[in-house]
């Protein structure tokens, strides 16, 4: 009783900081990490239970610019209904014939992404605005629906069909290889240097800041020069001479730019970020770098894949290497099914919506697999990336039946199986290993306590 007067007393601390604390409920208690105090896993979680209902990514909105987070769902309609009705019913804009149909699928692309950057739910990315990784994922199904209506046709009428987006294509290519001349000099290496040695450094800063590991980027790279000499009796530009694989890609130009990109990840994870609203910055130079800051991340998140952790992180990095090989070999076949040049705008475009299609993608996977607390399923943007991947598969090996007649040689065959029982084989002496060790070890000490029981009876 002596303890309740206590709490009740008229000259408590409470009341005299705060009159109204009595009025206000209490607060409620801090939740302890995990279930029961135990630290929770992504694959024991049980989905169903409350502290699991989280949307994988809120709608996080930059506070510091709130104007243009204001929904705005019907002023677009009213403008893209307009924009429609010009171009659709003004006739000295539209010229009969292939042009109309032309402009016409165009409008329905547009009016999808617009619909897009509108409806569809957000990403883990704010900057420069969810609405524009909206219409990134928007880009993506467009994307996918294509492959999917290519699926179905054959190598034939899909050649044709891209007489459609250029009227050039449709004709065959000579097939160019690049292992002539393998005689290490300083004028061969000279003469082998290119623009595609800086598509290569570019393409390996946009990897690294994908997967923002570097022993990741040294395996992908690695494995990628392995699966060239693996496919070079497929695609003849596959054949390369030694220096050029090992000197001039994976240490010359894969190297630069994984070292660039993983530089520019260190300076994103350390560098100082203000969320400082655009009318609360004073002075011209400083309302310019508001402006340019608004295309930089808004936060950073270091990527520790930990391959060696446990098994399931050694599943998903074979995997996630798996896949990135995939998309990395697509471009190619399909280039070479279609009859385009590397250089060819569509092949280009293709390398820089993956890019930024896996921007997000890789985002949500790294989410889904380390904080299983906060992304109760696995985002669109993952989703949606790696069925774009599976179905180019699809779409080449149907369309790859009696393309290339060449067998696989014997000794490409055996080195994949080789491959293969490394990767079975690593994780059953690391993990599989201790763990029947472990699992005997207890089974000898239920016996023994079995038999101490039985001896005391």
């Amino acid at each position: 009783m002596a303890h309740e007067a206590e709490n009740t007393s008229p000259t408590s601390q409470v009341e005299e900081s705060d009159p109204d604390a009595l009025l206000s409920p209490p607060p409620d208690a801090r939740p302890e990490p995990g279930l029961n105090g135990k630290p929770v896993r992504w694959y024991d979680a049980d989905r169903t239970e409350s502290y699991t209902r989280i949307a994988p990514f809120q709608e996080l909105h930059d506070t510091s610019i709130e104007f243009f987070y204001k929904p705005i769902t019907l002023t677009a309609l009213g403008f893209g209904l307009a924009a429609l009705s010009y171009v659709a019913m003004t006739q000295d804009v539209l010229e009969e014939g292939r042009d109309k149909r032309r402009v016409g699928a165009y409008a329905a692309v547009v009016s999808f992404l617009m619909f897009s950057m509108i409806q569809f739910r957000d990403g883990p990315f704010i900057r420069p605005h969810p609405a524009f990784w909206r219409a990134i994922l928007g880009i993506n199904l467009l994307y996918e629906l294509a492959l999917v209506f290519l699926l179905f046709q054959d190598l034939n009428s899909a050649r044709g069909m891209m007489t459609l987006l250029d009227p050039s294509l449709n004709r065959p290519l000579p097939e160019k290889s690049y292992a002539e001349h393998c005689e290490l000099t300083p004028q061969n290496i000279w003469d082998s240097i290119d623009i595609f040695c800086l598509a290569h450094a570019l393409g390996w800063f946009g990897k690294a800041m994908i997967l923002r590991d570097y022993w990741f980027c040294w395996i992908l790279s690695i494995a990628f020069e392995f699966a060239e000499y693996s496919l070079q009796h497929q695609l003849a530009n596959f054949a390369e001479c030694w220096w050029d694989h090992w000197i001039l890609d994976v240490l010359v130009c894969n190297w630069l730019g994984t070292y660039l990109g993983m530089k520019t990840c260190q300076y994103l994870e350390v560098k100082p970020y203000e969320w400082r609203g655009l009318r609360q910055t004073r002075g011209l130079r400083s309302k310019a770098r508001r402006v340019l800051s608004q295309f930089s991340p808004h936060d950073w998140t270091a990527f520790k894949w930990e391959g060696t952790a446990s098994f399931l992180h050694y599943l998903i990095v074979v995997l996630l290497l798996a896949v990135f090989l995939a998309a990395e070999l697509n471009p190619f076949y399909l280039k070479s099914l279609l009859w385009m040049e590397p250089d060819h705008p569509i092949v280009i475009l293709r390398l820089a919506g993956v890019f930024l299609c896996a921007l997000p993608a890789v985002r949500e996977l790294y989410q889904y697999i380390n904080n299983p607390r906060k992304a109760k399923r696995m985002g669109q943007h993952v989703w949606l990336l790696l069925a774009t991947i599976l179905t180019e598969l699809l779409v080449i090996t149907k369309w790859g039946k009696g393309q290339f007649t060449e067998p696989l040689p014997l000794y490409v065959w055996w080195a994949w199986v080789i491959g293969g029982i490394l990767l079975v084989l690593y994780p059953a002496i690391r993990f599989g290993v201790p763990s029947v060790r472990k699992y005997v070890g207890k089974q000898k000490q239920k016996r023994k306590g079995k038999g101490k029981g039985k001896k005391v009876q």
